[in-house]
């Protein structure tokens, strides 16, 4: 398997293809950041129209496991950066490993917020489903359906991204992503990744720490 690149139609330099894979990833993800924006807009506007209510049903979220998976998915982000890199230097084993150790910290993540939405069922937290026992009025009622649609989109993109993730690494592993020639694969990937975490990055104190 050779490491250089094969360039596609309609593209006769590297460098050329290269920028546009980069630049379709990039129009991807603006149009996601618009969709999480405009729910943490919602949640924005939410809190300065109603901040005791939004303080009252933050208070019912779990910091330390949302702090946990935090801690994991920036961890995460750090075993994909240095994933690239090995990518970019032709180091093919590193990279697999690394991107598939990032995937199995997402599994993790998963785990944890699945178990995390388990107890909040369990104490009466999900007024999408009829169960809201300890709130009180409307906006805390919103507050947290705008919790779980905006935790559950991102859990669904991190169940995208871990398949993309584990994709990439079986295909460096193998050679069917020859590397540094075809390292524009680990790197579109890894900026999936990274944006997944960021979009976290930003879940977390809206929600969480609104208290």
């Amino acid at each position: 398997m050779t490491d250089e690149v094969r360039l596609r139609n309609p593209y006769h330099q590297a460098a050329q293809q290269r920028s546009a894979d980069l630049m379709g990833m990039y129009l991807f993800l603006a149009s996601e950041i618009m969709l999480f924006g405009g729910l943490l807009a919602a949640v924005l506007a939410l809190r300065i129209e109603h901040p005791h209510a939004v303080s009252s049903a933050a208070q019912h979220l779990k910091i330390w496991l949302g702090t946990a998976n935090t801690v994991i998915l920036l961890t995460s982000s750090l075993a994909v950066a240095v994933a690239v890199a090995a990518a970019r230097f032709g180091r093919a084993a590193l990279s697999a490993t690394l991107f598939a150790a990032a995937g199995m910290l997402g599994v993790i993540f998963l785990g944890i917020k699945a178990l995390e939405y388990q107890k909040e069922y369990s104490e009466g937290l999900m007024p999408f489903l009829g169960n809201a026992r300890p709130l009180k009025d409307n906006a805390e009622f919103l507050f947290l359906n705008l919790y779980y649609v905006a935790t559950g989109l991102h859990a669904l993109h991190m169940t995208i991204g871990i398949a993309a993730i584990w994709t990439a690494a079986w295909r460096i592993f193998r050679r069917h992503i020859p590397v540094p020639g075809r390292a524009i694969a680990a790197e579109v990937t890894g900026l999936y990744w990274h944006f997944v975490d960021v979009v976290w990055v930003f879940l977390f104190p809206v929600f969480y720490l609104a208290r």
